[in-house]
């Protein structure tokens, strides 16, 4: 993507865990910021715009420019997906803006998954494939409107995601304290990083679940760890994993003409080169329609294509 250098523009992909954000001025990177979920299942519609305004004045400051300076903001935040969800995003990001005497002007709140496909494919055809706390697959078919598979949340599946993961292993665990299922190394993981968990105790795990001393995901890398140490039950956890995440995929692909269909993979879970992505990876590698191919952008980079383009439709 050939960036205009005659625009400011800020990019913020909103993910499960992390938010990063990137302003762009005449033609360069000026500024780029991290901080924590932006999430709305997780944190309240309010709460993630205000951070989302905390992120652009943040940008703005480390690139020694003033807000009313962009051109344009675009933001991609997990679980959100309704014209009226993205309407009534913009409306509260300009409300609270201008409670601090900022006038945002043009502002675009999509998915996060949409940036990650904008940018993997450069406005190009394919299916991108999103591992992270969630679990979500989108495409666009040419000539069609985006599709997409999973992103339900882990409330109703997200089936293979970091939170998935972390609560099949807390499953496990709970069941081999009941006697339900074989004992799995995990047990011991968890009691070490959960001081109010004491194996004798059992149900202590629910007062600390309850309490919201823990979440699923945190549990997500011990699970790993135990898989590749070789215990039966995690591991078998991450092969399910691999395979619920090949269906994401192979679900689109009937929107896709042609025999081989690019596919790309993203997220933390991939980005760390986990036994996972190894897994899925071979999984997907095993079926004829789709090919795996390496991203040619990241969310980032689509964000601020996403951006350009609207300036350039209203001039």
């Amino acid at each position: 993507m050939e960036i205009n250098k005659e625009y400011t523009i800020i990019g913020i992909d909103g993910g499960g865990t992390k938010t990063r954000g990137v302003l762009v001025r005449e033609g360069q990177v000026r500024a780029t910021d991290i901080m924590g979920t932006t999430r709305i299942g997780s944190v309240g519609l309010s709460e993630a715009t205000e951070r989302v305004l905390n992120m652009i004045r943040s940008l703005c400051e480390k690139a020694e420019i003033q807000e009313n300076e962009i051109d344009c903001v675009v933001v991609g935040l997990a679980g959100i997906w309704l014209e009226e969800e993205k309407l009534r995003a913009i409306n509260l990001l300009k409300t609270i803006a201008r409670g601090h005497k900022i006038t945002l002007q043009d502002v675009i709140f999509t998915s996060d998954a949409e940036l990650a496909l904008h940018g993997a494919m450069d406005g190009g055809s394919g299916i991108v494939t999103i591992v992270g706390t969630g679990s979500i697959a989108i495409g666009n078919p040419a000539k069609k409107k985006l599709v997409r598979c999973g992103g339900w949340g882990v409330e109703l599946d997200d089936e293979g995601s970091g939170a998935w993961i972390g609560r099949e292993g807390l499953t496990a665990v709970v069941r081999a304290l009941d006697g339900r299922g074989k004992y799995t190394s995990l047990t011991q993981k968890i009691s070490e990083i959960i001081p109010g968990f004491d194996p004798e105790q059992p149900r202590t795990i629910v007062k600390e679940y309850n309490e919201g001393n823990f979440s699923y995901q945190v549990l997500t890398p011990m699970v790993m760890e135990c898989a590749e140490a070789g215990d039966p039950i995690c591991l078998e956890i991450i092969t399910r994993s691999s395979k619920h995440l090949c269906e994401l995929p192979m679900a689109l692909a009937k929107n896709f003409k042609g025999d081989k269909i690019p596919v790309v993979l993203m997220g933390g879970i991939i980005e760390a080169d986990t036994l996972l992505a190894k897994m899925l990876i071979k999984e997907i590698e095993q079926q004829p329609k789709l090919q795996l191919i390496e991203p040619k952008g990241t969310a980032l980079t689509g964000a601020i294509a996403i951006g350009q383009k609207l300036i350039e439709e209203m001039e």
